[in-house]
C-alpha cells in the first residue's frame, strides 16, 4: 500500500478527484494545506483523512516554513507526495528531499506558459491547443520531467474563465491517472531524464492525452 499526502491551498478539486478516484493500492494518509481556511480541508476530513494546516503566515522565511511543512510531512511516512493547487513555491532542499516523488499539475503544455496566467497568456499569444501537464517537480519552477499531458482546442470566442474551465475538467482525468501509474510502478526515468509508462515516452502532446489513459 503507497501513503499518499496531498497539499492544498484552497477547495483542492484536483485533490477532490484523485481522492474519489478511490486507486487501488493507494492510502491517502494526509491532506495539509498553508491556509486554515482551505474549503478542501472539510472535503478531505469529512471522508475520514487526517487534515492539518502548516501556516506559511506564520514563518518570516521561506526556509522555515519548507522545514515545517516537512516535519508535517514526512510524520505519514508518504510514498509519494501530491501537490494539487498548492500556491507556494518550495524551496530547493524541500524539492530534493522528495525528488522522484513529488508530483504537480500545471495549466499549460509545458514548457508552454510555465509560471502564472498561463490561461490569459495562452489567449495573448493566439495558440489553437492549450492544456494541462503532470510532471515530477525538480528545482527549475515547472521544468520537471512530464508524465502526462492533456489537449483542449482553444475555441473562438474564449475568455481565460471558460478556457480554464475546460484545462480543469481534463486535470481531474490525467492527475489521478499519473498517481495511479506512480502507485503501480510504472512510472520510470529514461536515459535522457524524460518519464517512460510501460515504455511509452511521454515527452510530447498528443491530442487527447499523451500517453493515452487506461481503459479500464
Amino acid at each position: 500500500m503507497k501513503s499518499i499526502v496531498i497539499l492544498i491551498s484552497g477547495r483542492g478539486s484536483n485533490m477532490e478527484a484523485i481522492v474519489g478516484a478511490n486507486i487501488p493500492g493507494a492510502r491517502i494518509a494526509a491532506v495539509i494545506s498553508n491556509r486554515a481556511e482551505a474549503a478542501g480541508l472539510a472535503f478531505a476530513a469529512a471522508r475520514g483523512i487526517y487534515t492539518g494546516v502548516v501556516a506559511h503566515a506564520d514563518y518570516s522565511e521561506r526556509g522555515h516554513f519548507d522545514a515545517a511543512l516537512r516535519a508535517a510531512i514526512d510524520v505519514h511516512a508518504p510514498d509519494l507526495l501530491v501537490l494539487a493547487g498548492f500556491m507556494r513555491v518550495l524551496g530547493e532542499d524541500f524539492v530534493r528531499h522528495y525528488a522522484g516523488r513529488l508530483l504537480n499539475i500545471h495549466p499549460s503544455l509545458l514548457p508552454a506558459f510555465p509560471g502564472l496566467h498561463t490561461h490569459a497568456r495562452a489567449l495573448a499569444a493566439g495558440v489553437r491547443v492549450h492544456g494541462a501537464t503532470v510532471h515530477f517537480v525538480t528545482p527549475e519552477l515547472d521544468g520537471g520531467p512530464i508524465v502526462i499531458q492533456t489537449v483542449v482546442p482553444v475555441l473562438p470566442g474564449d475568455n481565460e474563465d471558460s478556457l480554464a474551465a475546460r484545462v480543469l475538467a481534463e486535470e481531474h482525468r490525467i492527475y489521478p491517472q499519473a498517481v495511479r501509474w506512480f502507485v503501480e510502478g510504472r512510472l520510470a526515468a529514461d536515459g535522457d531524464g524524460r518519464i517512460a509508462v510501460g515504455g511509452a515516452r511521454t515527452a510530447a502532446a498528443l491530442p487527447r492525452h499523451y500517453p493515452p489513459l487506461d481503459e479500464d
